[in-house]
Parts: C-alpha cells; sequence; structure tokens
C-alpha cells in the first residue's frame, strides 16, 4: 500500500510539473554538454604531436660522413628520406650485419641504446638514421658523391611520415587557437555576470528579464505573505482582473497599468511580487532596474524595447522591475551629474508603458525605497497608477510575521509569540526573520532541543544592539554616572503616558560601545 502511495506521488509530480519548485524540475536536469572539453582535447593533440614528431624511434643515431663510409664499404643496403622531418634512414646489408655487428656497437652508448639496435635488427626497420638540412641539397650531395667515388648508387625511396597531417596541423592549428580565443573572449562578455546575457555580445541588447511562466512558477503565494494586509487587497485585485477581466470590462472599468511598491527596506516589497508571480495566472517577467544600465551607449534603451516586445507576444502578463529608481531618476534636477544613457533608458521607459502605440494587457509592478528621487512622469496615472505604501507591520502584523517564519523552527511550548510581537515595535519583516533566525543560532550553541523565550529576547538584544561587550573595562565611577543617567532615562519611559513599557535596562555595553537610549532601542535601555 506505501509503495503504490509513494508511485502515485511520483505520478502526480510528473504528471503536475508545476507543483515542482524552479530548478527542481528532474526533466529539466540534463547533462550539459561542455565544447571546451573537445577544444582541450584537439589542443593537447597538436602540441603533442609538434613535440614528439621530430624524435626518432627507429635506428641509433649517426652522421653524415659515417654514412658516406659505410657507402664506400657497400655496406648500405637502402636509405630512406624523409622530407617533412628532415632525417634520413638507413636499411644495412644483412650480410654487413653480421660481418660488422661489432662495429655498429661500437656507436651505441649505453645498454638501453644496444637493446634498441638488437630489437631494430630484428624488426627489420633501418638500423641507422642521421639529420639533413634539406632534401634537395642531401639529394645534390649525394649524386656530387656517386660521381667523384665511383660507387654504385643507392636506392633511396623519398617519403613523407605524415606529411599529410602534418600539413593539415600546421594549417588548422592557428585557426583553432584563434576560434578558442574567440569563443573564451565571448563567454566572458555574455556569460553570467557578463554584459550580454545567454547569447554573448551580438545580444547584449537583448532583455535579461527572467520569465515566470507555467513551465516555472513561482512556489510563493499570498498565503506566504503576512502583515501587509491592505496591499494586498490592491494587488490581489490586478491579479483577478487578469484572471476574470471581464467582471470589470463589462461596467467600463480599465485596468490600472502599473503599482509602484513603495516601502523602507525589508518591508516585503519584493516578497509581494513574488506572491503575485505565483499567484497569477499569466507570464511573469522579472528583472532589476540595473538590468538595464550596460557600459555600451543604447544598449539600456534597447533592452526595454525588447523587454515590451517580449512582453507583447506574451500578453496579458506582468512585468516587475525591482530597484526601479536605478533608471527612474528624475531629470534635470542636477545638470554637473546628468547621465545621458539613464535619461534615454528612462524616456524609452515612459513611452512603452504610455506612449503613441502603446498596448493593453501588459502591468507593470515597481518596487523601490526612494520614490522621492523618481521622475514626476514616471509616478503620474496612466504609467503608475497606483503608489502602494508598504510600512512597518503593527503588532497584529508582526505576529502574523512571527507565525510565518517560526514554521521551520523547532520552538518550545512555552513560547509566547505574542509576546515576541510585543517586544519588536518598528521591525520589519526582515527583522523578524533574522531574529528568528539568529534565536536559533543561540539556542543550537548552548545545545538545546528547542529554541524558548530566553534565546528570542538575546536575539532580539543582539538584532538592536549588537554582541555584548564583557570585557571592556569600565570604572566603578562611570558605571555609576551610567546607572544614574539609565536610571533617568527609565524612570521617563515608565510614567509616560505614549511611551513603549519599558522591558529592560542594562548597563553592559553593546555593539560599538555607544551608549544607547530607549529612543534608538525603542524597548531596551543599554549602554
Amino acid at each position: 500500500m506505501a509503495n503504490q502511495n509513494m508511485n502515485q506521488q511520483d505520478s502526480n509530480r510528473r504528471i503536475n510539473p508545476e507543483n515542482n519548485p524552479i530548478g527542481n524540475d528532474p526533466q529539466k536536469k540534463k547533462p550539459r554538454f561542455n565544447i571546451y572539453w573537445i577544444y582541450g582535447l584537439i589542443f593537447v593533440s597538436i602540441v603533442g604531436y609538434n613535440l614528439f614528431r621530430g624524435v626518432s624511434s627507429a635506428g641509433i643515431q649517426t652522421n653524415q660522413q659515417k654514412f658516406y663510409e659505410m657507402v664506400k664499404q657497400g655496406d648500405v643496403e637502402q636509405m630512406k628520406t624523409i622530407r617533412n622531418k628532415k632525417i634520413v634512414r638507413v636499411f644495412i646489408n644483412p650480410d654487413s650485419l653480421t660481418k660488422k655487428a661489432n662495429l655498429y656497437k661500437q656507436w651505441l652508448n649505453t645498454k638501453e641504446e644496444e637493446k634498441q639496435y638488437e630489437a631494430v635488427v630484428k624488426s627489420g626497420k633501418p638500423q641507422l638514421y642521421f639529420s639533413i638540412v634539406d632534401d634537395k641539397t642531401f639529394a645534390g650531395q649525394m649524386s656530387e658523391f656517386y660521381k667523384k667515388t665511383g660507387v654504385k648508387e643507392v636506392p633511396d625511396s623519398p617519403d613523407d611520415e605524415g606529411e599529410l597531417f602534418g600539413q593539415i596541423v600546421s594549417t588548422l592549428l592557428p585557426i583553432l587557437l584563434i576560434g578558442l580565443l574567440f569563443v573564451l573572449m565571448m563567454r566572458k562578455v555574455g556569460g553570467p555576470g557578463g554584459g550580454g546575457g545567454p547569447g554573448g555580445i551580438f545580444n547584449i541588447g537583448k532583455s535579461k528579464a527572467t520569465l515566470f511562466d507555467k513551465a516555472s512558477r513561482v512556489n510563493i503565494n499570498f498565503g506566504d505573505v503576512a502583515g501587509l494586509d491592505e496591499a494586498k487587497v490592491e494587488v490581489m485585485e490586478i491579479v483577478d482582473f487578469l484572471k476574470n477581466p471581464k467582471k470589470y470590462t463589462a461596467l467600463g472599468g480599465k485596468i490600472p497599468k502599473g503599482a509602484l511598491l513603495v516601502g523602507p527596506p525589508g518591508t516585503g516589497k519584493t516578497l509581494l511580487a513574488k506572491a503575485v508571480a505565483g499567484e497569477a495566472q499569466v507570464p511573469f517577467f522579472s528583472l532589476s532596474g540595473s538590468d538595464f544600465v550596460e557600459m555600451f551607449v543604447g544598449v539600456g534603451a534597447s533592452r526595454v524595447r525588447d523587454l515590451f516586445k517580449q512582453a507583447r507576444e506574451k500578453a496579458p502578463c506582468i512585468i516587475f522591475i525591482d530597484e526601479i529608481d536605478a533608471i527612474g531618476r528624475a531629470r534635470g534636477k542636477n545638470v554637473m551629474m546628468s547621465n545621458d544613457e539613464r535619461e534615454n533608458t528612462l524616456n524609452q521607459l515612459l513611452v512603452e508603458m504610455d506612449g503613441f502605440g502603446t498596448d493593453l494587457g501588459i502591468i507593470i509592478l515597481a518596487a523601490t525605497n526612494r520614490p522621492d528621487v523618481l521622475d514626476s512622469a514616471l509616478l503620474r496615472p496612466g504609467r503608475f497608477d497606483r503608489q502602494i505604501t508598504i510600512d512597518r507591520p503593527d503588532l497584529v502584523g508582526r505576529e502574523a510575521i512571527f507565525k510565518v517564519h517560526l514554521q521551520p523552527i523547532k520552538i518550545s511550548q512555552t513560547l509566547d509569540i505574542h509576546k515576541l510581537a510585543e517586544q519588536t515595535p518598528g521591525f520589519a519583516g526582515a527583522d523578524i526573520a533574522n531574529v528568528c533566525n539568529e534565536a536559533a543560532l543561540i539556542a543550537a550553541r548552548k545545545n538545546k532541543t528547542a529554541v524558548d523565550m530566553s534565546d528570542f529576547q538575546d536575539a532580539i538584544d543582539r538584532v538592536i544592539g549588537g554582541l555584548e561587550k564583557r570585557n571592556k573595562i569600565i570604572s566603578p565611577e562611570e558605571k555609576e554616572i551610567i546607572a544614574y543617567h539609565e536610571a533617568g532615562h527609565a524612570i521617563c519611559g515608565w510614567y509616560l503616558e505614549h511611551a513603549y513599557p519599558l522591558l529592560k535596562v542594562t548597563v553592559v555595553p553593546r555593539g560599538s560601545g555607544i551608549r544607547l537610549c530607549p529612543i534608538h532601542t525603542q524597548r531596551t535601555i543599554s549602554v
């Protein structure tokens, strides 16, 4: 029964690839062929051939003068001129091999050469060889030698050992090396982190947006986004319009062309965009504002055009531009610091969002934590119709965020999540995630089986003020002054009606050693 259930789950995964997270589809994990192995093998083969082709493996080496003496004595049966290696191989008569064996052995220097010579004699290969400058020059010298001495001419059979292969190698070697360098340069420019995207420098004007569709969906939905109820309502309306457009068009309504997510860092702007990508049943293009910027002139505007061209082909769809202030800064405010390339990119973006030939069906989401620097033409209705403000969560929102981030953590049964939310006013979602992670690390450092309230207290203090500096020496007089000073803060915080309730008073220095007050720590008085 268990095996049947496992098989059924496996079949469901194969039938529903959308349930798999991005990059975990087993059908997409195919071994990638690397062409550089072929280049490496070719290069090693060529280098090895050129290094070792001139080394003779047949016979022992002699010189041209000894060769003339052997020809006079009639010991040479045949010679073979190797043109491409500039050597001459010599075959000795069998009778001379037996009669003058000791003579030839005198030329040998080591026992290994003697063994090699005996093996060559038995194999019938040429026994001797010597080097020449040029085959034509050597042929002329031999003809003069025959005329002067009257010796019978020795048969010569010119040959080229691997000349065809040598010519091919000498011709292709420069081409292969230049091609390898060219491929490496293109890969360097167009690879990960390069400027040209997957296609190299020739596709440098192409958009670098990541497309999420039915084949590769984001496994985050609105249920994973906590503490942003008002922002979710506005964003969910856009998603609902894409799913049910007739519901709004029947009453004459038009979908907003763009929504700008504005808020401090860490409040969940990008997380909300990921939830939109997971919930929307339409293609989702995701990229950063810095992806438009490049060292080449005109690339930013070209990438904007290519992005919207792809979006029109996939319409209806959503485009998400994170950190849009990288290209959306106000124009003309500072002439000395103006950037024509960025302004050209912004101009092209403005035209594509709401220009003369704009199309319907493309919704643009953007996120920034600096709305004050954006151009006014970018923020007008018709481009970004809505500005969705995402503030730091309140008490209820922090408690919901804690519940989300505590799911993978093994917590104690006595942990009070509501109290944790009360102790973290002003914390954004990223800060709460950091507190949960720090608490788990502190509990693991103490060899605990579960994370309890004391670990979260230490984690909150560490996130607010930094590490404790217990080894810092403070004189008793300074401690007394600090105690009076902090006691005054504590009394004010205790009796003021609208101040945060006092939780902790300490004289232990933290972080950089700066004495922190309740205004800075919001709930903790420390030194």
